[in-house]
């Protein structure tokens, strides 16, 4: 599949007292894209020129991520920090509601937004990140723990930091190629630009904060309620991290909710299947 970029614009905002960087293209109602861990804007590269035919597209590097900034405190990257950053961000580029688009990480945060700002959103698409109280349920089964070895393994000091950083940083190709199902989706240029983001100063003890503060607010132990806003779930059905059995009985905690799932298809949904992606993106918003 083509990536069309000649028209990708690079900026950036200060909201929250961080500078963000952003890629963007089109005009129209706001699409904020949100990505997630270890990634960056670019993990949306096959979304943002389909999407931008109808809406001002907006891919995010979430702070601590690429070239935005990166507080060095970890208590810069709690969630209500980041649900900040994503409210600042659409009332900087002069909108009032959006799209909200969001991955693993970027996902969490797309979750949590929508009940801290629902009347900000106009749809909410999720992938391959479960709704919070699913994944609090799920880290109590033993196959979701064994599955999530790795966010336990992350609160360790420093080691975490030398294993992502050895080898010219080999970890990030082992998380994001090791785990896809259609490797092809990634070329050797794809995974460099991945270790290039990863290898900026500051950024991997930035991406591993998210993961630190993880059972230190309440995104696990919220008493989750309702919510409202149209949502649709796409789903890679061979994800090694986050297992399909997390999307069951969703609509517990949302009422407008629809869930496709991809078969063959690993955790970085996106970029693995593509086409289908926003085949389903599109459909859920009638364009």
């Amino acid at each position: 599949m083509s990536v069309i970029q000649n028209s990708w614009k690079h900026e950036y905002i200060t909201t929250n007292g961080v500078k963000l960087h952003y890629v963007t293209q089109g005009v129209g109602p706001l699409m904020l894209m949100l990505h997630g861990f270890p990634e960056f804007w670019y993990s949306w590269r096959h979304q943002i020129p389909e999407f931008a035919k109808y809406f001002q597209v907006v891919a995010l590097d979430l702070r601590g991520y690429n070239d935005s900034d990166k507080p060095k405190e970890q208590s810069a990257y709690v969630m209500d920090e980041l649900v900040k950053d994503v409210e600042g961000v659409i009332k900087g580029l002069g909108h009032d509601k959006c799209i909200l688009v969001g991955h693993d990480w970027g996902g969490a945060i797309a979750w949590s937004f929508a009940y801290t700002h629902p009347e900000m959103l106009e749809r909410l698409i999720i992938l391959n990140l479960p709704h919070p109280a699913k994944f609090s349920q799920g880290l109590r089964t033993y196959q979701q723990l064994l599955r999530s070895w790795y966010i336990f393994l992350f609160q360790l000091p420093l080691l975490p930091e030398l294993l992502l950083e050895s080898s010219d940083y080999q970890a990030i190709e082992r998380i994001i190629q090791g785990t896809a199902v259609n490797k092809s989706a990634f070329t050797p240029a794809d995974i460099d630009a991945y270790k290039d983001a990863a290898a900026k100063r500051g950024a991997i003890p930035a991406m591993l904060n998210y993961y630190r503060n993880i059972f230190q607010q309440s995104f696990i132990t919220k008493d989750w309620g309702i919510l409202t806003v149209p949502t649709l779930m796409i789903w890679g059905e061979n994800d090694t991290a986050l297992g399909k059995e997390l999307t069951d009985n969703t609509t517990t905690y949302v009422s407008n909710l629809q869930i496709k799932y991809i078969p063959h298809c690993g955790h970085w949904v996106q970029q693995e299947k593509p086409d289908l992606v926003n085949q389903y993106m599109r459909e859920f918003l009638v364009i």
